[in-house]
């Protein structure tokens, strides 16, 4: 074909949520991914190209895995880090029944009473207690940044969460109760004020966990672990996390969870090494959890997981190195049109500098690590429903125009 004959190239970044079978307990992971890649490649008439992704959600890793617990395995493991006491505070936990309902059954099974300690207007990721734009009046009648259900009932009365219709601290306390332990619930928003109650703490928060821990045990705390260190070792058989714990967890059945997948670095090296054998190139491959972003109307926060990604291979590294391509087109080619201009842009971004951080040719653009990115994308195309579609093939990410 004559070069005045080429056809310009005229997609960028393509994304193709890929088809799986159910995966259960001692599935090879890394054999299945393959081949459902390489059908659909067969389905869909595409090639494959150095430095494609590969995502992978970490609920299929856990399951492969088999990596449960059980309320028990919880009950179990909070009795041997708080030892005989008579009850502990919950504080900061998220408000979901999938995320959350499960684990503080487990606690409660543990201990006599909890004192579930509840953010307000809404937990850490955004899940609302309730609309503090529809309770501003409301708002200026407490008295105390710390107040009891009674006040709160007082004050809000009953009001349920925007997405499910549910009424977290009648939920959470029902739970507590179910359980066979006394339930005292308290609102604030200072990790402190669990210690006028218990100098026992258990803290369910997932991003601040560290900072939460250490004012704790700098104010007087006697035992304070994190849900991060509850689940850290296999109890009786159990499946774990060593690192993140019940951080990330899932429910599975109404008594017990998946945990958040382990050893997913040796994962994604096993199935990159097993990729680039059948397609001869190097594709990037990550464990992708939760997306980083933010629901415009529930004002929720999607990360309800410890991390994006839990594992990825070394060419995920780093955060993009991109030009806007708007400031250099009003900027330094403001006098340029058409082919002329788009020539100049192609041939200023094919020599761009490899570190454009400082640069004013780089704002605006995304600052963000490239694996919460990728992880994102993956999460949104995936879905957590019923597409069916666990595995993500993203094709033309790390291209530009001048690719």
């Amino acid at each position: 074909m004559s070069k005045s004959n080429v056809v310009p190239r005229t997609v960028g970044t393509v994304i193709r949520g890929v088809r799986a079978p159910i995966i259960k307990k001692g599935d090879k992971l890394d054999d299945i991914v393959t081949e459902c890649i390489l059908n659909c490649a067969k389905s869909e008439g595409f090639t494959f190209a150095d430095r494609d992704i590969v995502g992978i959600t970490e609920a299929v890793v856990a399951k492969a895995q088999g990596n449960y617990v059980s309320v028990e395995d919880i009950a179990f493991d909070v009795k041997e880090k708080f030892g005989n006491v008579d009850g502990i505070g919950v504080i900061f936990p998220i408000l979901s029944r999938n995320r959350f309902a499960i684990c503080l059954k487990g606690i409660s099974l543990a201990v006599k009473k909890v004192y579930l300690m509840l953010s307000y207007p809404s937990d850490e990721v955004g899940n609302q207690l309730f609309d503090k734009d529809l309770f501003e009046d409301e708002m200026q009648n407490i008295k105390d940044d710390c107040f009891d259900e009674k006040t709160y009932r007082e004050i809000f009365g009953y009001p349920k969460h925007p997405f499910t219709g549910i009424d977290y601290v009648d939920y959470y306390k029902t739970i507590i109760e179910e359980s066979g332990a006394e339930a005292e619930i308290i609102f604030s928003n200072d990790c402190y004020d669990i210690l006028n109650y218990t100098k026992n703490v258990l803290n369910c928060d997932v991003h601040t966990r560290n900072s939460t821990k250490r004012k704790l045990i700098s104010k007087g705390a006697e035992k304070v672990f994190g849900l991060y260190e509850i689940c850290t070792k296999s109890i009786n058989g159990s499946g774990y996390n060593e690192e993140y714990g019940l951080l990330g967890s899932n429910k599975s059945t109404e008594t017990s969870l998946k945990l958040f997948p382990r050893d997913c670095g040796s994962f994604v090296t096993s199935l990159a090494e097993k990729l680039r054998a059948a397609t001869n190139k190097n594709i990037e491959v990550l464990v992708y959890g939760d997306g980083a972003f933010k629901d415009p109307q529930g004002k929720i926060w999607e990360l309800a997981d410890p991390v994006v990604s839990p594992a990825y291979t070394a060419g995920l590294e780093g955060v993009p190195n991109e030009i806007k391509l708007k400031y250099i087109a009003d900027n330094q080619f403001g006098d340029l049109r058409g082919e002329e201009l788009e020539k100049a842009v192609k041939e200023y971004v094919k020599n761009k500098d490899e570190n454009l951080k400082s640069s004013m040719v780089s704002q605006g653009t995304t600052p963000r690590k490239i694996t919460d990115l990728i992880g994102s994308l993956c999460d949104l195309s995936s879905g957590s429903g019923d597409k069916g579609t666990p595995i993500v093939l993203i094709q033309g990410y790390f291209d530009n125009i001048s690719s």
